[in-house]
């Protein structure tokens, strides 16, 4: 589990327009059986967005603090597709597929092997302080436009298929 390179930084890299993070499957991750708990692909796709966005030059803690606003996440579909067990190497793999003026749409997926365990589509909107949606800052707009994945939608890959974690 190199994502194509054997130095992996803490806070992942892309590749092309892809971000890749690295993940281990500790003791803590597992339920009696050595599988995965399903909440915690949602905790890993959740630390591949905000690395992802950190790496793009997004700071989320500067906007909250300044009374900008955060991110909330507005809609969420994941599919478990294989299960991920004690000790294995995962990468989780993030698109950007759309942006909109309050709002982001990412595809997530969480691979093992080149095998998809899991994938997501998760809508992102930027909320005020107060929880209302808002603009996001524009020149967050901007360093997610050289990021948008080519071809917009994705196809939903089955069952068993091989993910292909190739750049571009």
């Amino acid at each position: 589990m190199d994502a194509d390179h054997p130095e992996m930084p803490l806070q992942g890299r892309f590749v092309g327009r892809e971000h890749r993070l690295a993940v281990r499957v500790y003791f803590e991750d597992t339920d009696l059986s050595g599988v995965v708990y399903h909440a915690n692909y949602l905790r890993w796709m959740e630390r591949g967005r905000s690395d992802m966005l950190r790496l793009a030059g997004i700071d989320q803690r500067a906007a909250h603090g300044a009374g900008e606003g955060a991110y909330a996440v507005s809609d969420l579909a994941i599919r478990y597709r294989a299960p991920a067990k004690l000790d294995d190497a995962l990468v989780v793999a993030s698109r950007l597929i759309t942006i909109r003026p309050a709002s982001c749409r990412i595809h997530q997926r969480v691979i093992r092997d080149g095998l998809i365990l899991a994938d997501a589509d998760v809508t992102a909107v930027f909320v005020s302080p107060g929880g209302r949606a808002r603009r996001q800052p524009a020149a967050w707009v901007e360093a997610f436009e050289q990021l948008v994945w080519p071809g917009v939608e994705q196809a939903k890959p089955k069952q068993g298929v091989k993910a292909g974690l190739t750049g571009e």
